[in-house]
This record gives structure tokens, sequence and C-alpha cells, in this order.
């Protein structure tokens, strides 16, 4: 029978075996690899009865820094100058951006789209993507950096969620409230709205600023314009 041994105290070798060398040149080596960036920024879309607006600022950032303080984020699909036999519909523009957004997403293309302009009935539309291409037609859309400031002001004034009127106004009883009906705002609305808000998000998030770019779409053309926001 053997003797009684103590456990080895703390920091004593527990065998004088060297471990053996272990090779690693011949392992594979791990490089991380991540093609996006977030560049900050903000844009927003409404639709309403015979125009539709697109609206975003032109500062791009990285992080803490300012790459540039003019990078429009709203560009035009054609021109009534364009020489195009078959003219695409609006529908069907959407309908192919959705398709080009799919057939890239197993490498998506990072962005969050927007497309505006106006319908076959010459009504203002607005439709919203995810990177992988899913779409939807919208009221009103705001995405980028500052989304999450503008949307709950946005879908109050221009969806009129939570929006509620005395009954007595519509004949019922003293005391109750009924939801506001859906309507369309004015062009003129809109555009006091858009400023608005990308004037008091410029106060909050640090990622929008320097320039607001507005453009608005009708049945005649496209209205291009740029207005001062907060630089600092």
């Amino acid at each position: 029978m053997k003797p009684f041994q103590a456990a080895p105290f703390f920091g004593e070798p527990m065998s004088a075996t060297p471990l053996p060398h272990k090779d690693t040149s011949q392992r594979p080596t791990q490089r991380p690899f991540y093609p996006y960036t977030d560049n900050g920024g903000t844009t927003l879309g409404i639709s309403g009865s015979d125009f539709a607006l697109l609206a975003g600022d032109t500062r791009s950032t990285n992080g803490y820094s300012i790459n540039t303080r003019f990078d429009p984020k709203l560009f035009p699909l054609g021109s009534p100058d364009d020489d195009a036999r078959l003219p695409i519909t609006l529908e069907a523009c959407a309908h192919r951006l959705s398709t080009l957004l799919y057939q890239k997403r197993f490498f998506p293309y990072q962005v969050q789209a927007m497309l505006a302009g106006i319908d076959a009935d010459g009504k203002g539309a607005l439709y919203s993507y995810d990177p992988a291409g899913s779409y939807k037609r919208d009221r009103v859309r705001a995405v980028g950096a500052a989304a999450s400031l503008m949307m709950p002001f946005l879908d109050n004034q221009v969806s009129f969620n939570n929006q509620y009127r005395p009954k007595a106004e519509e004949g019922g009883g003293v005391g109750e409230q009924v939801a506001r009906p859906k309507e369309d705002l004015s062009r003129d609305e809109v555009m006091r709205l858009v400023k608005d808000v990308f004037h008091g998000v410029t106060e909050r998030h640090i990622e929008v600023g320097d320039e607001l770019q507005v453009v608005v779409i009708t049945k005649d053309g496209v209205e291009e314009s740029f207005i001062p926001l907060k630089k600092d």
C-alpha cells in the first residue's frame, strides 16, 4: 500500500515531463472580412395626393469623423429627355429594384432604399425596401441614422396615428373621442414638416446635418432644392 501523498501546492509543477512543442506554422490564419461601413445620414419620403417628396441630409460620417459635408443621397432615375421606346411605369420600376436587391441577397447591397414618383393614376407613391429586396408601398417612411427619432413624429403628423377629436364635433356624446380620419397633407404642409423634423434631429444626432436636399416629384417634373442645416 502506497503512503498518503498530499496534493501539490499552487504553482508547484504537477509533472517534470516537458510538454511537446506544437508547430503552428501550418495552421490556417483567420482574417476578418467586413466590407460594410455605416456613413450615417438620414432620408425620408412622403407621398401626397398628386406629389411625392424625398428629403435627405448631405453629411457623410465615419464614427465621430466627418468624411464630407456634401454627399447627396437622392438620385433621379431617368428623365423626360430620355429616348425610351418603352417607358417604364413606376410600379414596374419598383418591382425591378426589388429584383436587383434580391439577386444580391447572399452578399447584399447594405442599403435602405426608397423609390418615389407618380403612379398610373396620377397620385404620389412611395416604396421602401429592405436590403434583401422586400418592399411595400408607404405613406411616409424614414430610414438611416435618425429614423428612430423621426418616425414617431411622422406617424403622428402625417399618418395621424394617435390623433383624436372630440366626438361631439361629429354629433356624438360629450367627452367621447374618435380617431382623426386619414387625409393627404398639402405640399406646403409637408415641406414645413420636413424642415421642422430635420432641424430638430440635427440637435439630437451628430450624424445628421450640413444641408438638406429636398426633391419634389409631380406630373410636371422634378424640383430639387437645398436648405442649410446645423453644421456642428
